[in-house]
């Protein structure tokens, strides 16, 4: 999506975003990482619409001429659109030379994330003022074993159905709720094991993935 807004606003985001120091290994280290703000320079130069049609005139030339005219540029990616529902993808293998390998760092996480600092400032479903974008934690996957085998299990909160969730589901519109966890009761599920644990299990876990719903 091309954007004409203001160079000077374009990367602004929610909430100040400056002041975060993010702990290396947590979800916010993670999140900070992606939403940094990025040079592209010298062979990752941006190709210039308009710097290629000042140095060779009328579009219909700049085809023919095959002048293209690259720039420095900066590029940072942030959400746009808060999801009603907010599912995270943790990168969990890395490169040794040919092969893949598992990484079995624990990656701590919260119960309840406020996305505000990796919001752009003119988030599409954020109320004018808004410098809050909560989400309670309500699932987890977790892996066991290596790249090549390996097992699944799941982390479920139950908890009453909220319809203010619904309502952000079907209609798109947010009322705000408690900025707190969604109470509720977390079980452990391995195929047809299911058992009831503590909070402090499900935050110890090795998460792959991670699902929040949306508070504020």
């Amino acid at each position: 999506e091309v954007s004409t807004d203001d160079p000077e606003t374009a990367f602004s985001t929610l909430a100040n975003r400056e002041g975060l120091n993010p702990e290396e290994g947590s979800l916010h280290h993670c999140l900070y990482q992606f939403t940094r703000n990025e040079k592209l320079t010298e062979t990752n130069k941006l190709l210039c619409d308009v710097c290629t049609q000042r140095h060779c005139g009328p579009k219909n030339n700049i085809k023919s001429e095959k002048k293209y005219v690259y720039t420095n540029a900066k590029k940072q990616m942030l959400i746009s659109l808060a999801p009603p529902i907010l599912t995270l993808h943790l990168k969990r293998f890395q490169h040794a030379g040919f092969n893949l390998r598992k990484v079995n760092r624990h990656i701590k996480f919260p119960e309840v994330i406020d996305l505000a600092p990796f919001c752009t400032a003119k988030c599409k479903n954020v109320a004018e003022g808004n410098t809050k974008v909560l989400y309670s934690l309500y699932g987890v996957v977790e892996h066991s074993g290596t790249m090549r085998s390996g097992h699944y299990t799941a982390y479920v909160k139950t908890r009453a159905m909220s319809s203010h969730l619904s309502d952000l589901v079907l209609r798109g519109q947010s009322q705000a709720l408690e900025a707190e966890p969604v109470k509720g009761q977390w079980f452990h599920i391995s195929d047809t094991h299911v058992q009831a644990v503590s909070v402090s299990k499900v935050l110890s876990s090795q998460a792959y993935l991670l699902f929040y719903e949306r508070l504020l």
